[in-house]
């Protein structure tokens, strides 16, 4: 018999520990999108971690910015970003206030309101395609620069709620290098997955984008 996945919200006391401790605790757990068509929920199964002014990777490395603001405020709070001029991805904020530390949401698998997330990933060939990505994830959720900064850990029918869900054993959770990430982050093995999941994104290093002639 499968258990029920546990839909208590997460508490801000989750998100306010090291980076590290957050990302590999978030695998399993439970993000609820709620739009005026219902809700969407998803299972995480792949994230990245991200340390702030410790880590040249993060976009908030080099301090506070109008962009990364959110970063820099209180665990549990969602950060938004746009990016190539074509995608949103969602982080969502650790440690106490100014640490700016983070977790990218890079995968998950659809449990509730796949037909919702299907109207806007047309493209996926099946379900296990519709959030495999953080851009794919975004997509499928919604998720847009308006819900930067939304407060993840709020009741109700909140734009967006993590709930506990069903913690990954820790013996199903495998680590190894960021993707995309260049220079001195690209040595951190800090991008976490449930093992052989479906919904897992493939990895793809850092290649340097060609400058016009």
């Amino acid at each position: 018999m499968i258990a029920t996945p546990d839909r208590t919200p997460l508490p801000r006391t989750f998100f306010d520990r090291p980076v590290l401790e957050v990302a590999q605790d978030l695998l399993g757990r439970l993000l609820v999108r709620t739009t005026p068509d219902g809700p969407i929920t998803l299972r995480l199964t792949e994230v990245e971690a991200y340390d702030g002014p410790n880590d040249p990777g993060s976009h908030a490395y080099r301090g506070p910015t109008a962009r990364n603001e959110v970063m820099f405020g209180p665990p549990g709070h969602v950060y938004v970003y746009f990016t190539y001029g074509m995608w949103h991805c969602m982080n969502l904020v650790c440690g106490p206030r100014g640490t700016a530390s983070g977790v990218l949401l890079r995968a998950g698998e659809i449990v509730e309101g796949a037909d919702r997330a299907r109207k806007r990933r047309l493209s996926a060939r099946n379900d296990k395609e519709l959030a495999k990505g953080p851009a794919r994830l975004a997509t499928a959720l919604d998720v847009d620069r308006t819900l930067d900064g939304a407060d993840a850990c709020a009741a109700g029918d909140a734009p967006l709620r993590m709930l506990t869900g069903t913690p990954v054993s820790s013996d199903l959770v495998r680590n190894g290098p960021r993707t995309g990430v260049s220079g001195d982050g690209a040595v951190h093995p800090w991008r976490y997955w449930v093992a052989d999941d479906p919904t897992v994104s493939p990895y793809r290093a850092h290649v340097p984008r060609r400058r016009r002639s």
